[in-house]
């Protein structure tokens, strides 16, 4: 029998909607699956010892996604995501694929469609119109003069209006192409596919009336395949070791105020600037690098301190470890808040960074048997999870209906 192929495509704004779908395309039977993987080159380096078809495709850059977070403003407008449908059906033409899997690339909501390709999104449960959630303001423009109490009132006030703006350039590209519309909701506009997975547990997110085609996976672990540094072992085992990375879609401006106010504690702390930050001075206690084996350095860790974001809060909680997040834009702060839900971690904001906060965060997450018993309570569940078995399956469903 002729291999089935699977087309990969990832929206390269951040390391994590590249490093997600090639875990799990690196998990395929390749006696069944002749594999097929696009995003952008920005992250080349992902790919070393990949064995998989490679497409380049356009993203905006990350430092345009970062800034219209940043902004509070819609990431697409409609003639971008114009652009990506018809480089999204230019390659959907040439590559032939019997299922296309989407990480963030919201165009396939149209393209794939038009194809008539079987569609499936990967995206994290705290978007999903079936989990309901508090909102906390973000760090946007007006939380850097108004109290946050009175921003997030506002926030609160403005959500579902700024919600239902940032749907309607797909929506109108969506009316070009003779789709109807997905309404006014964001989490609908962003789990929009045939089929939709969900990164995360339903214990951190529980959902409500999840329909037959949205599923919980379990989280998707992956490390960039670099070398280790020289330093890598050679590090004292006589105090707790803390796993620092602002991740790239965090505040890497932070990260010399994080490494100096760790600088005082009786800890070993290893950090990973992801190239977003030089550092001047390095404390004693630390040791830098680009970036480091995520799951490993958690592993080594009693504690791990990131943006808030899923891929490393992940990684902290599979390998049983609490997690403070140091959280900018909605993406993280939704994360957090299921994790702080669960007791095992500290939500800090990184528009009101105070290296005194963090020194309090980590001692009190540190000496809180609690925190690293609900840490380990989560490793349990995520261990019940198979990501990678649980998308062969649903392939298997689809190739065969």
């Amino acid at each position: 029998m002729p291999r089935k192929k699977i087309l990969f495509v990832a929206e390269a704004v951040t390391l994590a909607h590249v490093g997600r779908p090639l875990a799990l395309a690196a998990t395929l039977d390749r006696a069944q699956y002749e594999v097929h993987f696009a995003c952008a080159e920005r992250y080349a380096f992902c790919f070393e010892g990949a064995d998989l078809v490679r497409w380049p495709i356009h993203s905006i850059s990350n430092q345009q996604f970062l800034q219209a977070l940043a902004d509070g403003k819609p990431v697409y407008d409609a003639a971008t995501l114009a652009g990506y449908v018809e480089q999204d059906l230019q390659l959907l033409r040439q590559v032939q694929p019997d299922v296309v899997v989407g990480d963030f690339r919201l165009s396939l909501s149209v393209s794939a469609r038009l194809a008539g390709v079987p569609y499936v999104s990967l995206i994290n449960a705290y978007w999903s119109p079936y989990v309901r959630q508090r909102y906390i303001v973000p760090s946007l423009p007006l939380t850097r003069f108004l109290p946050i109490p009175l921003a997030n009132a506002l926030f609160n006030l403005a959500r579902p209006l700024a919600f239902a703006l940032h749907t309607m350039p797909l929506n109108k590209v969506r009316r070009q192409h003779g789709l109807p519309s997905l309404g006014w909701d964001l989490n609908r506009v962003y789990t929009d596919a045939d089929y939709t997975l969900y990164a995360d547990v339903p214990d951190l997110f529980p959902p409500h009336d999840l329909p037959a085609n949205h599923a919980f996976i379990g989280p998707v672990l992956w490390s960039p395949p670099l070398p280790v540094p020289h330093w890598w072992d050679q590090l004292p085992a006589e105090r707790p070791m803390i796993y620092v990375t602002v991740g790239s879609s965090g505040h890497g401006a932070l990260l010399p105020a994080v490494l100096q106010a760790l600088a005082g504690l009786p800890v070993m702390v290893l950090a990973a600037t992801v190239g977003m930050v030089k550092l001047d001075a390095v404390p004693d206690n630390a040791r830098t690098a680009d970036f480091l084996p995520g799951e490993e350095a958690a592993r080594r860790a009693a504690l791990v301190i990131c943006n808030g974001g899923s891929p490393t809060s992940h990684q902290a909680l599979a390998a049983g470890v609490p997690v403070v997040g140091i959280a900018g834009n909605l993406d993280q702060f939704l994360n957090m808040q299921g994790i702080v839900a669960a007791g095992a971690g500290a939500l800090l904001r990184a528009d009101r960074f105070d290296g005194a906060a963090l020194q309090q965060a980590v001692q009190g997450l540190l000496a809180t048997p609690a925190a690293s018993a609900a840490a380990r309570r989560l490793m349990g569940i995520f261990d019940s999870y198979r990501a990678s078995e649980a998308f062969s399956k649903l392939l298997s469903k689809i190739l065969t209906t």
